[in-house]
C-alpha cells in the first residue's frame, strides 16, 4: 500500500507538473492573429504583364520563391511587399515541371523581414496551416485549413511532374499561387500550385509544393532560366506536327534578353485547343540540348547540362522549324555567371 500511495503522489505531481509545461507552452505559442503580425510583410504580390501572383521572401538577399506557372516566359517582373511600391525583380532560376520559380527583388524595403522555410517532412496530414496570399487580386488575405495528404506530384502531372505536394482544404483562388503556406510556428511549408475545380473556383482541393522540394530544386540543385515556356509533344500531337522523334517540346513564348533570345528560338505564333488546352503553335520545336534527345528519362540530365551554361559559357540546341531540323548555338563570351 506504501508504493502504491508514494506512486500516488508521484503521479499526482506530474501531472501537476505537466499542466504547468503545458500552460507554459499555451502561453507562450502565438495566435493566428499575432503570426499574421509577424510575417506578413515577408508576403509579395508578384505582377508580370497580365498576371498577379504571390511570392515569399526567404532571405535578406532579396530571394523570392513564387509559382512558375505566375512568372512563365517574361522578362518584365515585380515584387510589391505590403504596400511598400512596386520593386523591380529578376528571374533567376525556374523549375516548370515543379511549378517554381525563384526571383530576386533589387532592394528590399525597411521594415520587410524574410521568414524562414521550414522542414515539410515534419508536417503530418491533418496539420493546421495558412495561407497568405492575393485571391483574385485582393493582396494579404488569409485562409486556413489542413493538410488533407501527401501527394507524389507525378500523380497530378503526369511524367513532367516533379517534386512533392500537400494537399490542402485551405481555400486557394487565382491570385494565390506562388504563395506560400504556413504551419502555426509561422515557417513555410509550402508553396502554393494549383487547384482542381469543376466550377473555377476554390473547392478545397488545393495543392502546394513542399518546402522540401522547393529548397532541394531552388536552392540546392543547380537551376537555370532559359526563359522559354515549352509543352510537351508527343504521340497523336507529335505525329501531327510531323516531330522526327517520339518525344520533344513545342515553344510557346520566349522572353528577351533570355539565353533562349540569344539562341534564337522563336516562340508560337497561332493558337489553337488541343486536348482541353490553349497552346501555339508554329514555333521551334525543341528536339535535343547539347546533344541529348527530349525523352521524359533524360529529363535530369537536359537540366544538369542547362544548369552548366553560366560556368562554361556555351549551349547548343536542335530544333524542327518550318520542317526542316536546326541546329542553334550560343556562347556567353566568357561573362561570369551572375550571382543568384
Amino acid at each position: 500500500m506504501r508504493q502504491i500511495r508514494e506512486w500516488g503522489k508521484f503521479s499526482m505531481g506530474a501531472l501537476v507538473l505537466l499542466a504547468l509545461v503545458g500552460s507554459a507552452t499555451t502561453a507562450f505559442a502565438e495566435s493566428l492573429q499575432e503570426l499574421y503580425k509577424r510575417i506578413c510583410s515577408a508576403v509579395a504580390v508578384v505582377r508580370v504583364p497580365g498576371e498577379v501572383g504571390s511570392g515569399v521572401l526567404i532571405d535578406g538577399e532579396g530571394h523570392v520563391i513564387t509559382a512558375y506557372h505566375v512568372v512563365r516566359a517574361t522578362g518584365e517582373v515585380t515584387v510589391e511587399f505590403h504596400g511598400k511600391g512596386r520593386i523591380p525583380a529578376r528571374v533567376v532560376r525556374t523549375d516548370p515541371a515543379a511549378d517554381l520559380a525563384l526571383l530576386r527583388a533589387e532592394r528590399i524595403p525597411f521594415g520587410v523581414t524574410p521568414v524562414r522555410l521550414g522542414d515539410s517532412e515534419k508536417t503530418e496530414v491533418a496539420d493546421p496551416v495558412f495561407v497568405i496570399g492575393a485571391p483574385l487580386g485582393l493582396s494579404y488575405s488569409v485562409t486556413t485549413g489542413i493538410v488533407s495528404s501527401r501527394r507524389n506530384s507525378r500523380t497530378l502531372y503526369g511524367s513532367m511532374g516533379r517534386g512533392e505536394l500537400f494537399q490542402t482544404d485551405a481555400a486557394i483562388n487565382p491570385g494565390n499561387s506562388g504563395g506560400p503556406m504556413f504551419n502555426m510556428r509561422g515557417e513555410v511549408v509550402g508553396i502554393v500550385s494549383h487547384i482542381l475545380t469543376k466550377g473555377g473556383g476554390s473547392e478545397g482541393l488545393g495543392f502546394a509544393v513542399t518546402s522540401n522540394s522547393a529548397r532541394r530544386l531552388l536552392l540546392e540543385d543547380d537551376g537555370f532560366w532559359s526563359g522559354t515556356e515549352a509543352v510537351p509533344v508527343r504521340d497523336e500531337l507529335a505525329r501531327l506536327l510531323n516531330a522526327p522523334q517520339a518525344e520533344a517540346l513545342l515553344v510557346q513564348k520566349v522572353a528577351p534578353n533570355s539565353p533562349a533570345a540569344v539562341l534564337g528560338l522563336k516562340g508560337g505564333v497561332r493558337e489553337i485547343v488541343w486536348d482541353d488546352e490553349r497552346i501555339l503553335i508554329g514555333g521551334d520545336i525543341l528536339l535535343s540540348v547539347n546533344g541529348i534527345e527530349f525523352r521524359d528519362e533524360n529529363e535530369d540530365a537536359i537540366r544538369r547540362s542547362m544548369a552548366r551554361y553560366p560556368r562554361e559559357g556555351s549551349l547548343a540546341v536542335r530544333v524542327l522549324r518550318g520542317g526542316k531540323i536546326v541546329d542553334l548555338s550560343a556562347r556567353n563570351k566568357g561573362r561570369p555567371p551572375q550571382a543568384p
